[in-house]
């Protein structure tokens, strides 16, 4: 049955991938995004190329924060923008807490009074802080973010679960884990290192290389998203969070070793101090995410780098 879907934050990476995925499976889909310069505005616009004739695909260009949202006949929003990134964070906190905060808070708001009773939030791991026993579950507090990108995503869980409470939203808050895959944001570690490698510079690798992450490669968390956006569907009244992961701890060394293979290339490693912000390992409990969603993530590590420096080979001489 096709639906009617809301994403915003529709030019970035996931949200560019997912509504490629909602439209080809029978879904009609309006992207909104405000083309934040945090990167290149060109690159934005080349993820969107693919859906620029769908005639199921309209995009619209706007703020969320400071514009209203076009809800009329939207049966679920998918809430994807935000201010993006740990260590910016440190540099902004208040802009983060205006985007992700306040502009969730507008979202949830616009819904509400719309009647749209299903939403899908973009969450992230790093609520989970340093003291969550690996690994995380849903169900640890994640009372202890170390960051305010990690704080201002926790803060929009919380008004999710108020408004899921006091208006009978039913909301799936989404945990994602260390995204990565072809459209990549470019300052993120994987994006960031296989560039410098592939142009012979040396890699910072901050701490000693032990620190683990589990990432999950891009068509697994659009996989996640789609189910929990028919997870929506069911009874009203009801906040859940749910981790989006790869289900493999992945350490910073080997992380850099497959990159070096998958582009024939010995990385030169640059040791430079842990980053305050960064927590020194993520590791996702996918347990609920299977039960709920029938979440299992596909793509391993080794076959998701191979596929990512394919698709930076073949695309790296027209970015900007």
């Amino acid at each position: 049955m096709s639906r009617r879907v809301l994403v915003t934050g529709a030019a970035g990476f996931i949200g560019s991938h997912l509504c490629e995925a909602l439209v080809a499976r029978g879904d009609t889909v309006i992207g909104i995004d405000n083309f934040d310069p945090f990167y290149p505005r060109a690159t934005k616009e080349r993820n969107l190329e693919a859906l620029r004739g769908a005639g199921r695909f309209r995009f619209l260009e706007a703020d969320i924060v400071r514009q209203a949202l076009p809800l009329d006949g939207v049966e679920v929003v998918v809430h994807l923008a935000a201010r993006p990134g740990v260590r910016p964070s440190l540099e902004d906190p208040a802009g983060y807490m205006e985007v992700n905060v306040t502009g969730t808070a507008r979202v949830l708001e616009a819904a509400r009074r719309a009647r749209v009773a299903r939403v899908v939030f973009g969450s992230s791991s790093s609520v989970y802080g340093e003291t969550t026993p690996a690994p995380f579950a849903e169900t640890a507090p994640a009372a202890a973010p170390i960051s305010p990108y990690a704080a201002s995503k926790r803060a929009a869980e919380l008004l999710a679960h108020a408004f899921a409470h006091l208006y009978g939203l039913r909301i799936a808050c989404l945990r994602f884990f260390t995204v990565y895959g072809p459209r990549q944001r470019p300052d993120l570690a994987i994006h960031r290192f296989t560039d410098r490698i592939a142009r012979g510079l040396p890699v910072r690798r901050h701490g000693d290389g032990s620190s683990e992450r589990d990432y999950t490669y891009i068509s697994d968390a659009v996989h996640g998203a789609v189910a929990a956006l028919d997870w929506t569907e069911g009874g009203a009244g009801m906040c859940e969070a749910f981790n989006i992961g790869g289900g493999d701890r992945v350490r910073l060394d080997r992380l850099l070793a497959l990159i070096g293979r998958a582009l024939g290339r010995e990385p030169v490693v640059e040791p430079a101090p842990d980053e305050p912000g960064d927590v020194h390992l993520t590791a996702a409990d996918l347990r609920r995410s299977e039960r709920e969603l029938g979440y299992r993530p596909t793509v391993g590590i080794e076959e998701g780098i191979r596929q990512f420096v394919r698709w930076y080979e073949a695309t790296h001489g027209r970015e900007s």
